[in-house]
C-alpha cells in the first residue's frame, strides 16, 4: 500500500484521491496555501504547502493536484529543488499499453486509455475517458480533458490544454501552452500560445509566451 500527499485542496484534488483510493492505496495529507496553519479534519492532515517537509518521510509519494498547468508547473519546479519526489497515479480502470511511457507526477483517470508506444511526459493530467493512440506525444504540464481523443502520432506540446470532447486527427502538433476549446476537431497544426476553437479549429487568440 502506497502512501500520498496532495498538493491542493480542491475539485481536482478529490478527483485524484479517487484514483488513489481505487488502487487500494491512501492519502495522508492534502496541503493548500488557503490553509494558515496545519490541522486534522478526518483521516488527512492539512495545511500550507510549506507543512510538507515537516510530514514527508522516505516512501510517502507527492502528487500536484491542481488542475491549473501554470501553477502546477511552478510548484513542480520549486519542490523538486527542495529534493522532492513525486509518484504516478493510475486508476485501476484506466488502460494503459505496455509500451507506452508516463511520466512522474502523472495521472490517469477512470476510463482514459494510452495506447502503444504514446509517451506522456512529467505532470500531466490524462483525464476521464480520454483516449491517447499510439505513437503520440504529450509534454510537460498538459491536460488533456475528458473524451478528447488524440489520434495516432499527435504531438501536445508543453503546458496545453486539450478540452473536452475535442478530436485531433493523426499526426498534427499542437503548440506549447496552447487551448483547444471544447468540442473542436483540429485537423492542421497549431501554433504555441494560442487559442483555437471550432470544427475545424481556427486559430481565434494569441497570448504572450
Amino acid at each position: 500500500m502506497k502512501k500520498f500527499i496532495l498538493i491542493g485542496d480542491s475539485g481536482h484534488s478529490k478527483v485524484i484521491q479517487d484514483c488513489i483510493m481505487s488502487n487500494g492505496d491512501i492519502v495522508i495529507a492534502k496541503l493548500d496555501d488557503k490553509y494558515s496553519s496545519p490541522f486534522k479534519e478526518g483521516p488527512f492532515m492539512k495545511g500550507p504547502i510549506s507543512f510538507l517537509e515537516s510530514i514527508i518521510t522516505p516512501g510517502i509519494e507527492v502528487i500536484i493536484a491542481i488542475g491549473h498547468n501554470t501553477v502546477r508547473k511552478k510548484l513542480s519546479i520549486e519542490l523538486a529543488e527542495k529534493g522532492i519526489k513525486f509518484g504516478t497515479i493510475i486508476h485501476k480502470k484506466a488502460i494503459i499499453s505496455p509500451s507506452a511511457i508516463i511520466g512522474v507526477g502523472s495521472v490517469a483517470m477512470p476510463g482514459s486509455v494510452v495506447n502503444a508506444d504514446a509517451v506522456i511526459g512529467n505532470h500531466v493530467i490524462i483525464n476521464s475517458n480520454c483516449t491517447i493512440e499510439h505513437d503520440c506525444i504529450v509534454r510537460d504540464y498538459s491536460h488533456v480533458s475528458p473524451n478528447a481523443v488524440l489520434t495516432g502520432n499527435v504531438k501536445v506540446g508543453e503546458g496545453c490544454h486539450i478540452g473536452a470532447g475535442s478530436n485531433i486527427i493523426p499526426s498534427v502538433i499542437v503548440g506549447d501552452w496552447s487551448i483547444i476549446g471544447a468540442g473542436s476537431t483540429v485537423i492542421e497544426n497549431i501554433s504555441n500560445n494560442v487559442t483555437a476553437v471550432g470544427s475545424p479549429a481556427k486559430e481565434i487568440r494569441k497570448k504572450d509566451s
